[in-house]
């Protein structure tokens, strides 16, 4: 939706596809159904009233109707890094009956490298025609949700690599029109896909470390937050922030697509980064059940409220959220889970099993999970008079350890010691 209504900005005729019947009315009464994007709801308003903005379920139509396919469908993988592309080759296949000669397709779905190249053939087998008579180009996306537009029209460059150089000149010739920071081409469709990849997994490692060295300032009585932030005054440290885990549908999937594809050496780094990251939701568990032991008081039946639903703050996505793991564990000790999250209603509350709670009255533990920015306003004044018992596990270090305690709470977090009550 986002790079189809800025295509449509630059003047381009855009038709949108999608299976979803419910998205398509939307968009083309002028609706913006993912509102949490800044912008967007202008840019699609606007779009489809002066008329280049449609869009349809019918993707063989659509192929047919167009000169440039490009392709944004969601490749998912599992806890296991298995890859489901499903939803790719649906849309590869769709294409393929409608592509002709001189058209172009490209992918921006970040891949497995090579995955691109794979998919040719499904396009030549639909369509009939070879490749050279139709172009191919990787582009993979470099946006994150909530700053959509600012990313696809202005952050940092599109990254290009193509089937053949006649391709690879249109398809930066088109990026150029959206992007004010330029086009970088690259050698190959694999490398196209190899930038993105390797983006994600530098991400997911350094993650890792900045979680390592967190459990290792717990165990030495050290504030890590502390140490990062000096640390990080230094211009070649970049050491990033802790926490209970990584979701999203991109850093905890891109590092196995490499785990999965080496042949000769494994990725070690790569993969433990993973299993230390898939770790941290448990690691919080660890600390509420150090907090309950301080108190002196049985975890069993006690009423916990989980601060966060979403995987990231200010962005409604469950996707591999470390909630769940969270939540789940928690039944499994026989507490009371209680769920808020600002950005969410009581019905997001039952999809993972849990009681909508909006306020602090007889709760025994207060988890976050998400930072979001309306928990950085948390009153642990008047909280603390709500509460039946002051604990307080704070898996993104947004609470003030030194506030908790003057409140009376018994304070644990990602890479920090015990602020409690003395």
């Amino acid at each position: 939706m986002p790079l189809a209504s800025v295509f449509a900005e630059r003047g381009a005729m855009v038709i949108g596809v999608d299976i979803d019947d419910e998205k398509v009315k939307l968009l083309n009464e002028g609706n913006n159904y993912i509102i949490e994007e800044p912008g967007l709801s202008e840019l699609v308003r606007k779009n489809v009233k002066e008329g280049r903005l449609t869009a349809t379920t019918n993707g063989v139509e659509a192929a047919m109707k167009a000169d440039v396919m490009i392709i944004t469908v969601p490749v998912l993988a599992d806890r296991n890094g298995y890859v489901d592309l499903r939803n790719l080759t649906n849309a590869v296949q769709i294409i393929g009956e409608g592509l002709k000669k001189g058209d172009i397709v490209i992918i921006e779905t970040t891949l497995p490298p090579g995955t691109t190249e794979n998919m040719i053939s499904l396009l030549m087998e639909k369509s009939g025609l070879k490749i050279g008579e139709f172009g191919v180009a990787h582009a993979p996306e470099r946006m994150s949700t909530g700053t959509a537009i600012r990313d696809i029209t202005r952050a940092y460059p599109k990254i290009v690599g193509a089937s053949d150089n006649k391709t690879l000149e249109a398809v930066v010739g088109l990026y150029e029109t959206i992007n004010e920071k330029g086009v970088i081409p690259v050698s190959s469709i694999k490398v196209a896909e190899a930038v993105k990849v390797f983006e994600g997994i530098y991400r997911d490692v350094n993650i890792a470390l900045a979680n390592e060295l967190a459990l290792w300032a717990e165990e030495n009585g050290l504030d890590v937050w502390e140490i990062i932030k000096t640390a990080n005054s230094q211009p070649y440290c970049h050491i990033h922030r802790p926490g209970v885990g990584v979701g999203g549908h991109c850093i905890p999937v891109y590092p196995w697509f490499i785990i999965n594809t080496a042949r000769r050496r494994k990725p070690l780094l790569t993969y433990y980064a993973r299993i230390l990251n898939d770790s941290m939701p448990y690691h919080i568990i660890e600390l509420l059940i150090e907090a309950f032991n301080i108190v002196g008081k049985p975890i069993k039946e006690s009423n916990i409220l989980v601060m966060g639903l979403t995987f990231r703050g200010g962005v409604k996505s469950f996707i591999n959220t470390p909630a769940d793991i969270v939540i789940r564990e928690l039944r499994k000790l026989d507490t009371n889970v209680y769920v808020y999250d600002p950005l969410c209603v009581e019905e997001d509350a039952r999809k993972f099993n849990a009681k909508w709670k909006s306020d602090f009255k007889d709760v025994d533990a207060i988890v976050i999970i998400t930072d979001h920015k309306e928990f950085l306003k948390l009153d642990l004044e008047k909280i603390s008079k709500e509460v039946r018992t002051r604990i307080i596990v704070d898996g993104r270090g947004i609470v003030d350890p030194d506030e908790a305690r003057k409140y009376g709470f018994v304070y644990v977090g990602v890479g920090r010691t015990i602020a409690g009550i003395k």
